[in-house]
C-alpha cells in the first residue's frame, strides 16, 4: 500500500514504462535488421583493442539504474529531464537503425585468454555488431552526465558530479577500446544527447503539457 501511495504521488515515475516498448523494438531490430552500411573512420584504426575496458563498459548497467534512482528519489525535475533526454535519444537511435541499417567490422579475430578477454568474447557472442550508430551506450551515458551538470541538487556534491563525468567518459571510451563501436558512433551519440538537452532545458515544455494527456508525468 505504501508503494502504491508513493506511486500516486510521484506519477512521473510512469516514464520508466518507456523501457518496455524500447527493449521490444531493440530486440526485434537485432533479430530482423541486417546492416547495409558499415561504419568506419581512420581514427578507429589508431585505437588499440584493450580488453580491460570491458569493466567500464559493463558498468553502464550500473550507471543507468543509479541515475534513475538518484533523480527519482531526490529531484522530480532532474528525473523528468533525464528521461526526456535519454529516452528521446534512444528513440532517435532506433529510427536511425531502421532508416540506415548499420553495423561495424572492427572486432578482433582473437584475444587474450584471460578473464577480461573471455568477458569480451561472452559479450560479443550475444551482442551482434549491428545497430551501432549512433551509440545508445554513449548517448545514455552522456545524458546522465548532462543532468548531473545541470542538477541543482548536485551542486552541493561536486565530487559526485565529477565522478559521474569520469564514469560517463570511461564508458564512452570503453565502447571504442573493446571495438563495440566506431569513433563515429561515439561522436554522434554524444552530439545527440547534447542537442536534445537544448530544448529540454531551454523550452518551457512543462507548461505546454498542462491540460494534455501527458500531464500525468508532471
Amino acid at each position: 500500500m505504501k508503494l502504491l501511495d508513493w506511486g500516486r504521488k510521484n506519477r512521473h515515475c510512469l516514464l520508466l514504462l518507456y523501457w518496455i516498448p524500447f527493449l521490444t523494438a531493440f530486440y526485434l531490430l537485432e533479430q530482423y535488421i541486417q546492416p547495409r552500411y558499415i561504419v568506419h573512420c581512420s581514427l578507429d584504426d589508431m585505437i588499440p583493442f584493450i580488453e580491460y575496458f570491458i569493466i567500464p563498459y559493463f558498468s553502464w548497467f550500473l550507471l543507468l539504474p543509479a541515475a534513475f534512482l538518484f533523480t527519482l528519489l531526490n529531484s522530480k525535475e532532474d528525473f523528468q529531464n533525464l528521461c526526456l533526454i535519454m529516452f528521446g535519444g534512444m528513440t532517435i537511435c532506433l529510427m536511425a537503425y531502421i532508416l540506415f541499417p548499420n553495423g561495424l567490422n572492427l572486432r578482433p579475430d582473437s584475444m587474450n585468454n584471460n578473464i577480461f578477454g573471455n568477458m569480451v568474447m561472452a559479450l560479443q557472442s550475444v551482442d551482434t555488431p549491428s545497430n551501432v550508430c549512433p551509440s545508445i551506450h554513449v548517448s545514455t551515458s552522456v545524458s546522465a552526465a548532462i543532468v548531473a551538470a545541470r542538477s541543482k541538487k548536485m551542486k552541493t556534491c561536486p565530487g559526485l558530479r565529477a565522478g559521474i563525468y569520469i564514469w560517463a567518459a570511461l564508458i564512452s571510451m570503453a565502447t571504442m577500446f573493446i571495438k563495440q563501436h566506431s569513433a563515429v558512433d561515439v561522436i554522434l551519440g554524444a552530439a545527440l544527447s547534447l542537442s536534445l538537452s537544448v530544448p529540454v532545458y531551454g523550452a518551457d515544455w512543462r507548461a505546454r503539457l498542462k491540460g494534455t494527456c501527458l500531464e500525468i508525468i508532471l
